[in-house]
């Protein structure tokens, strides 16, 4: 039922949208702080899902032509490596030296074939991650339990059209390597696929560092019914957390954020979310809702700033409390740069660009 490939396949998202009716967290109660100053830096981009600003330089994942590019002060965007397909994520180690960037092939409905993660370094270094090849072999998420919370209060219609979500299951087998950030000596996936965190080392070692939890919602009777589901009453379905991004606080903990799984059509409420994940035990802590297609962060300053694609802004999370930070159509994509200075990339629900965001100066890091 989770629409895997997160906004490449767009169709897919706007076809899901029939069955949740959701409530929203309410968590956007916070007055909205004044405008920053945009710059736009580039227009010459399709899909850039993801940028990486370290060490002087701006990256981008553009999934459009399938390349990791860097942005130069002209407005072109250089191609560092091509035939990257569906490419959405990129990272630099903390040194620099290493480029790491996500892949992935195929989608609905066939599914995906071939996702993971490429790492390039220096003296012709190259290694590469299969993700799906790690999802075959170990699953991580088949600890989740998903669909109904109680079975037995549905049934199928044996009319109903083809899509009808399962009554339950467990994790599926599905890879899709989205974004990454450096860490340690290696790196970490959001896997929205998989629907876990994974741990890449430098030479292509995978392994599980958490597995997110199921997004409970309530379904109404009604439009269970619409959906093909028989249903004794109102009840609570359990969807697939598809992680968006990940990035390192200063604290050391891991940010990450996810779509709800179920239908991401704005008209059913944010249901977006951010944990907070220890990347010493795996423990999963949620610390905000109420998001609207939340497919990106940065951390700056000590606060977090969420792209949310179907909201058309850059939020800011304050205690739990989500305020517009930014209106900005089409944002895809959030990165913190130096002094306070954020980076974003809009695409897909907007004129593709790369945008620098000076800070308001009123507003204290």
């Amino acid at each position: 039922m989770r629409v895997a490939r997160i906004l490449i396949a767009t169709t897919a998202l706007a076809a899901g949208a029939s069955l949740i009716i959701a409530t929203p967290a309410g968590a956007h109660t916070t007055k909205p702080l004044p405008t920053p100053t945009t710059t736009v830096l580039t227009t010459a981009v399709g899909a850039p899902f993801n940028l990486e600003v370290r060490h002087g330089r701006i990256l981008v994942a553009d999934g459009g032509p399938g390349i990791i590019g860097k942005v130069k002060s002209d407005g072109t965007v250089q191609t560092l490596v091509s035939g990257a397909e569906g490419a959405s994520g990129v990272a630099l180690s903390r040194n620099g030296k290493y480029l790491a960037y996500t892949h992935t092939v195929g989608g609905p409905p066939a599914g995906i074939t071939d996702s993971g993660v490429t790492i390039e370094g220096p003296r012709a270094f190259k290694a590469a991650a299969d993700t799906l090849a790690y999802e075959k072999a170990n699953n991580p998420d088949k600890v989740n339990h998903y669909g109904l919370a109680d079975p037995s209060q549905c049934t199928l219609d044996p009319n109903a059209p083809e899509g009808v979500p399962p009554l339950s299951y467990t994790g599926a087998i599905d890879s899709h390597a989205y974004s990454l950030t450096a860490f340690g000596n290696g790196f970490v996936l959001a896997d929205a696929g998989a629907n876990a965190l994974l741990r890449i080392s430098r030479s292509g070692t995978i392994s599980t560092l958490a597995v997110l939890p199921p997004q409970p919602a309530k379904v109404t009777k009604a439009a269970a019914a619409g959906f093909g589901l028989n249903c004794t009453g109102d009840v609570v379905y359990n969807f697939e957390p598809v992680p968006t991004d990940v990035e390192v606080g200063g604290d050391g903990y891991l940010y990450v954020t996810t779509l709800p799984g179920g239908p991401e059509d704005p008209s059913f409420g944010a249901r977006g979310k951010v944990y907070r994940v220890n990347p010493w035990n795996g423990k999963v802590k949620e610390i905000a809702a109420g998001l609207s297609g939340p497919t990106n962060l940065a951390i700056s300053g000590g606060k977090l700033y969420v792209a949310e694609a179907f909201a058309g802004r850059i939020s800011v999370i304050r205690h739990g409390s989500v305020a517009e930070y930014l209106p900005l159509p089409g944002a895809l994509a959030i990165e913190a740069g130096r002094g306070g200075t954020l980076y974003a990339a809009t695409g897909i629900f907007g004129p593709p660009s790369v945008v620098r965001i000076d800070t308001h100066k009123g507003w204290r890091h």
